[in-house]
């Protein structure tokens, strides 16, 4: 179905491969771009990837969704994960690819059930690991 506010549909692709990285963990992150009217997969990191290679995986001029499953240890020393989402959207990109992106984040992100943080990225550093580690409430 199409977002009504921006006319941007989300290809079944995306639910099935978010749902393979939250029950299955199959994959470490997706990234998403919008293609011809529509949210598509654009790559697939594997369960060994870093963080490192996520953000690498992302253009430093092109908008872009991603879904990060990040591992922690709590203070408890409990092993958990928290599904990030990032709205990646630098500075540098084209101003109409900011407001197709902006104006469909919310319904796609609709699509995504069981997203515990949602991060909006203009640059590299309001992504780093260290943010996504306070808001997750890792030590």
């Amino acid at each position: 179905m199409a977002n009504a506010a921006s006319g941007i549909a989300v290809h079944d692709d995306c639910k099935l491969k978010f749902l393979e990285l939250k029950a299955k963990r199959t994959y470490r992150f997706i990234v998403f771009k919008i293609e011809e009217k529509q949210v598509i997969v654009e790559k697939l990191g594997e369960p060994a990837n870093s963080y490192e290679d996520f953000t690498a995986s992302l253009p430093a001029d092109e908008c872009r969704y991603a879904v990060y499953d990040y591992d922690f240890v709590t203070e408890e020393n409990c092993q958990k994960s928290r599904i990030v989402f990032i709205a990646w959207s630098p500075d540098t990109s084209k101003v109409r690819s900011k407001m197709i992106y902006a104006s469909s984040k919310d319904r796609f992100k609709r699509e995504l059930d069981g997203i515990q943080i949602e991060l909006q990225a203009t640059d590299p550093t309001e992504m780093g690991l260290d943010v996504i580690k306070s808001r997750s409430g890792s030590v």
